[in-house]
């Protein structure tokens, strides 16, 4: 800054001497540059992600994550539902879970059918035939997450409760999950808005 007021008051002074303070300048800032200690994890840097993580989230919360709180208080009849993409300022194909019910998985690397639903824009249903690690038995359905232009920015997944006895068909689950997308996608203004920092 000192250097722009300089300019600005001494219009008047000579080529040559505005060439050797901005030659000293330089070599000023050279010199810090040479004598600034390397920063580490400590001094403020980014530190390793840990395994299995490929992004790390912000400390705040931030919009997206409220949306998935409100969705889980407002649908019982869920177990979980997560959202997925690449945040902004990420490298690309940096498929994440950046927000959802389960806040130690948020910064986990997307699966291979997370990412073919993000870049097709095709929505999945499993009925988790078979699964028996499952805790609960439950329906899940991967369908793209839209903004409010109708704009496919990511991964919505939700899983449904799917206890023993059910009836409830493959039709009636993709309907379900559809209707609670595009009624989402009314919140979303853009894929950038879901990363704002939750209002207080």
């Amino acid at each position: 800054m000192s250097t722009i007021r300089f300019a600005r008051h001494h219009l008047s002074i000579s080529a040559a001497r505005f060439a050797a303070v901005a030659i000293a300048s330089a070599a000023a800032l050279c010199a810090m540059a040479l004598i600034s200690p390397v920063l580490t994890a400590a001094d403020g840097a980014a530190a390793p992600l840990p395994a299995g993580k490929n992004w790390a989230g912000p400390k705040r919360k931030i919009y997206a994550q409220v949306l998935s709180d409100q969705i889980m208080a407002q649908h019982p009849e869920l177990i979980s539902v997560t959202l997925h993409g690449v945040p902004p300022g990420a490298p690309p194909e940096t498929y994440t879970m950046f927000a959802g019910s389960f806040p130690e998985r948020i910064g986990n690397a997307d699966d291979p059918d997370d990412v073919m639903v993000i870049e097709k824009g095709i929505t999945i249903l499993d009925p988790r035939w078979h699964k028996t690690n499952d805790a609960q038995k439950k329906y899940v359905v991967m369908t793209p997450l839209r903004d409010a232009a109708g704009e496919n920015i990511g991964l919505l997944v939700l899983a449904y409760k799917n206890p023993a006895g059910s009836t409830r068909t493959d039709l009636e689950f993709l309907k379900a999950g559809a209707a609670l997308r595009d009624a989402l996608r009314t919140r979303i203004s853009s894929q950038a808005a879901l990363f704002a920092p939750a209002a207080p």
